[in-house]
């Protein structure tokens, strides 16, 4: 028999499909839907039965841009849910502006009845705009996660792929909505046939809502130092208040030169300059993503004062944090 078209068998089928309502946000971001519906229509093929029902809208009714300019045919505006449907928004670029009073108030009417709600990528800031992630466990995608935490300091945001917590799901973007899918299909259907549909997704390292976004950093910076990696994490923790060299080379056992040395040796750059790229890093994104002061920015950065800050940004990024914010307006309004 041939494998790719193996049917696993499902005990006590449901009375009725489970719908997916799919909300799609301006500039979403096609990866992360396509992911999860993927795996839903996958679900459907390999049980030889229509456990899952998808249906599309958007806040316009009719079509649905995506972050790459791929446009969706929607099946309708926002709909009345019942309470055993499931949400899903899906977010992507400029979710600040993607998230307009008619989602707000579509979301929280649904809410109210009780319906599970997931956010895919960026949607778990527009969930949490809305208020419906307060006192839970959150994940949204790394690049997101500073402006976030700034924004929302009464949710508690992790780091993983994904998050189950109640009614309320979020995945981190890209591959993570197969991840949170499988889990789903999993829970209600068995492993059995989550399995049949990773294989046919050519899916072969499912990860739990306890795997971690990033790659290590050893991965990331093409380096397997175990101390240099030590170094980069404390780094990378501390950014609003920056540790000085000489305690970053204390606590790995090392003598400041020798630091020195190796993140010569490895990145071509000082320890002091690597640390001074992540700690801009960090602020271009709240510049980008929030509408925090550029004074609070410098803050949040570990800068003490705006004008060093400024001076360090531009030139590091040739232009100025007051400019870059102007420039962000301009283009969200182009």
């Amino acid at each position: 028999m041939d494998v790719s078209r193996q049917i696993i068998d499902i005990e006590n089928e449901p009375k009725k499909p489970h719908r997916f309502v799919f909300a799609l946000l301006d500039r979403f971001t096609l990866i992360s839907f396509a992911s999860a519906v993927e795996t839903l229509r996958l679900a459907n093929r390999m049980s030889g039965r229509n456990l899952y029902e998808t249906v599309l809208i958007g806040e316009n009714g009719e079509f649905a841009s995506s972050s790459s300019n791929v446009e969706i045919k929607l099946d309708s505006g926002f709909v009345e849910t019942s309470r055993d449907d499931t949400i899903v928004l899906c977010g992507g670029l400029d979710v600040q502006k993607a998230t307009t009073k008619p989602v707000l108030n579509w979301l929280r009417r649904e809410a109210r009845r009780g319906v599970r709600i997931a956010g895919l990528c960026t949607a778990s800031y527009t969930l949490a705009r809305a208020g419906l992630l307060d006192g839970k466990r959150a994940t949204i995608h790394w690049e997101n996660q500073d402006s976030f935490a700034e924004d929302f300091d009464e949710i508690e945001l992790t780091k993983r792929v994904f998050v189950i917590d109640g009614n309320r799901y979020t995945a981190a973007g890209g591959t993570a909505s197969i991840d949170l899918f499988l889990t789903l299909i999993a829970n209600e259907h068995g492993e059995e046939l989550a399995n049949a549909v990773a294989d046919q997704l050519i899916y072969s390292a499912i990860r739990t809502d306890r795997d971690t976004q990033r790659l290590s950093i050893p991965t990331r910076i093409g380096v397997r130092h175990p101390k240099l990696a030590t170094v980069i994490k404390m780094m990378e923790g501390n950014l609003e208040e920056p540790i000085s060299p000489s305690i970053l080379a204390r606590d790995v056992g090392m003598s400041t030169r020798q630091l020195e040395r190796l993140f010569r040796r490895y990145l071509n750059r000082s320890p002091k300059r690597y640390y001074m790229e992540l700690r801009l890093q960090k602020a271009r994104n709240l510049l980008m993503q929030t509408d925090m002061s550029v004074i609070n920015v410098a803050l949040a950065c570990g800068f003490a004062s705006p004008s060093h800050f400024s001076k360090c940004y531009r030139s590091h990024y040739s232009t100025t944090p007051y400019r870059e914010r102007g420039a962000q307006g301009s283009r969200e309004q182009g």
